[in-house]
């Protein structure tokens, strides 16, 4: 009599007691993040009435970001990753104090600098973003097992999803409702919670490697691993040129004071739209996880966020506009997983820092530039002109790697697990 195979668990990796306390830290510093990115937001456009401000804000961060990123997945992958990410969330608290002093006893810092010293403390929380990502990324697969890793970075997106949905609505009620130095102080409080649930996470050991190479020789090795490996380099491309091309986040803030006429509690809604989406999405994928024809599904949904940011530019409805964001954020959450799942089997556990800031560089700075280059052709081609070029050129970019990537269509995730 031969026995059934085990059922899925679809809430395995939530058994693990440390991977929970993880998830919770993540959540209340994403819920923070947006919260102020949000209110920055709002608050710049509202001093300089200027689209390439709001540009501006992604450069600041960028920049700081791609400078350390690299330097950073190689630390994660030699010392303790838990150290860096206490440190990382040091940082990230002291910049979300200075804009609470800058808004609440300082504001003639403001009133004499104008939006300089946000911009500064913007470059502050992309040295912070920076370190924190590679060893945030690396830590998760050390809390489960391998079996597992499918699970918990389905576990991890949705509960990063949810808090991206609840951040912006709440930066948004919080700036409308209560002013900008309530939403400040909510966000250095979320802050600190999750500097404290880190606590309670031991400590784990780097991968231990026999011969401790040079930054730059790992550096190479990263790099060469990523750009060698058809898969992985064309599923991080795709969502490179995808988001630069096709993020309208950014200009919500235009949207919502001049063409939808929403104001500051609208501009929230707006922009937990798409992180809505997506957690409703990543709670459907931890009971059916896109194994089976990954690479295919990556292409076609990935294809499918560019069409409904065209949708969105053209929309004149606020009802219709928040759809449209809800189903780009739901098609996002299957590409983040079906790369985040691919990243996490085909990295050796020695290179998962180094590699984790690679695909950093690829993905994370994709969001700052992508709104810099919003906030360029904004001003260049118009406000709706520059979000349909975005939301074309990316189903453009998804033709091209579907023509020039044969083993990404015919990948399948079930063979890697």
């Amino acid at each position: 009599m031969s026995s059934s195979p085990p059922a899925h668990d679809s809430y395995a990796a939530l058994r693990f007691r440390e991977f929970n306390f993880f998830v919770a830290a993540r959540f209340l510093l994403t819920v923070a993040i947006q919260i102020q990115s949000t209110v920055v937001g709002w608050q710049i456009y509202d001093l300089t009435k200027d689209p390439l401000s709001l540009g501006l804000i992604g450069l600041a961060e960028a920049i700081p970001f791609m400078s350390v990123i690299l330097y950073a997945g190689h630390l994660a992958d030699l010392i303790n990753r838990k150290k860096i990410i206490t440190l990382a969330l040091l940082a990230y608290f002291s910049g979300a104090l200075l804009l609470l002093l800058f808004t609440w006893q300082l504001s003639w810092v403001i009133g004499t600098w104008g939006v300089a010293p946000i911009y500064l403390v913007i470059c502050l929380i992309g040295v912070a973003r920076g370190f924190a990502g590679p060893s945030f990324s690396s830590m998760v697969v050390q809390l489960v097992p391998r079996e597992l890793y499918a699970n918990a970075v389905t576990w991890n997106t949705t509960v990063w999803q949810v808090a991206a949905v609840s951040g912006p609505a709440l930066g948004g009620l919080l700036y409308g409702f209560t002013g900008i130095t309530s939403a400040y102080a909510t966000v250095v409080v979320l802050i600190a919670l999750s500097l404290s649930l880190i606590t309670f996470i031991a400590a784990r050991p780097v991968p231990q490697t026999e011969v401790r190479e040079s930054l730059k020789t790992r550096l190479r090795d990263g790099i060469s691993f990523v750009f060698n490996n058809q898969v992985l380099l064309s599923a991080l491309s795709l969502d490179l040129f995808a988001v630069f091309f096709g993020g309208a986040v950014a200009l919500l803030p235009i949207f919502a004071s001049e063409v939808l006429r929403v104001g500051p509690e609208g501009l929230g809604l707006l922009r937990a739209a798409p992180a809505l989406g997506s957690a409703l999405m990543g709670l459907v994928l931890a009971h059916r996880p896109p194994l089976h024809n990954s690479g295919r599904k990556l292409l076609v949904y990935v294809a499918g966020f560019g069409v409904c940011i065209i949708g969105f530019a053209l929309s004149r409805n606020f009802y219709l506009s928040l759809g449209l964001l809800a189903l780009s954020g739901a098609l996002d959450s299957i590409s983040v997983v079906i790369r985040g799942t691919i990243l996490q089997l085909l990295t050796p556990d020695g290179m998962r820092g180094l590699v984790s800031a690679v695909n950093s560089i690829f993905v994370g700075s994709s969001n700052e530039i992508g709104s810099f280059e919003s906030g360029v052709t904004a001003r260049l081609m118009g406000l709706v002109p520059a979000v349909v070029f975005g939301g074309s050129m990316t189903v453009l970019v998804v033709g091209i790697t579907a023509w020039k990537a044969p083993r990404l269509r015919a990948l399948n995730l079930k063979d890697l697990v």
